[in-house]
């Protein structure tokens, strides 16, 4: 892991990390920023939420309120909508276009949504790759450094290296599902009048913010998967 932090390719770890922080910083900015516009309404998150569900035919999704700022989320497995306290009450545009947001996925699992349901399938998998391929490629790396025993080191960090494909195609997976759950939010907003074209921004702007954190995430995981690759590839020339 050493060589991975300070090996050739370190470099390669800056954008990532500085896109991570720079849409943190948008998505707090942005949702601090519209959590202070309440909707001419007057309907809190949970309301516009369930309202939502209702007219989708939705009526046995549940929604519960979780502790917690920005856990909003919505459990496939369960079939149910978690909002956090914020959003849940507030009668806010932010609270609003996240809310939607999570019934997005509620409804794209009523319409079977191929990607939703491929991810789905990859979450159990994912969690299990991840762990293993740090194993592995810590492993990989250290044992091939030892005499005699490149080759079973080199196996194991291409193992990892597999393994961690799994975790980057998860977020890659992960992008199209939160930018279609927003453009279903907000097509809802609309077309039930939850909120006006004033407010159709904010949403817009809130959720846009939101999508940049997936973006984010597919970018550090596709950069640190070519960058194993590349110090992989590294160590066979090196011999």
């Amino acid at each position: 892991m050493l060589g991975f932090i300070f090996g050739p390719y370190w470099w390669m770890a800056i954008p990532p990390a500085l896109l991570a922080m720079w849409a943190q910083y948008r998505l707090r900015s942005t949702h601090a920023e519209f959590s202070q516009v309440a909707t001419d309404r007057g309907i809190t998150g949970a309301e516009a939420a369930r309202e939502i569900l209702d007219r989708n035919g939705l009526t046995g999704v549940p929604i519960h309120e979780v502790p917690g700022e920005l856990t909003d989320h919505y459990d496939p497995t369960k079939r149910e909508v978690f909002l956090s306290e914020g959003t849940s009450r507030s009668i806010s545009v932010s609270a609003v276009g996240v809310a939607a947001h999570e019934v997005g996925h509620a409804l794209q699992h009523k319409d079977a949504y191929a990607m939703l349901g491929l991810r789905m399938a990859l979450v159990p998998v994912t969690g299990i790759a991840s762990t293993v391929s740090s194993l592995l490629i810590l492993l990989g790396f250290f044992i091939g450094q030892m005499r005699g025993l490149y080759g079973f080191g080199n196996t194991l960090l291409m193992l990892g290296i597999g393994f961690f494909s799994v975790v980057a195609l998860f977020q890659v997976i992960t992008l199209p599902v939160e930018y279609d759950a927003s453009a279903r939010a907000k097509v809802q907003l609309q077309k039930l009048g939850l909120v006006t074209p004033r407010e159709y921004d904010g949403v817009d702007r809130v959720l846009s913010a939101a999508a940049l954190t997936y973006v984010a995430a597919m970018f550090a995981a596709l950069s640190q998967l070519l960058q194993l690759i590349l110090m992989s590839r590294s160590r066979d020339n090196d011999r």
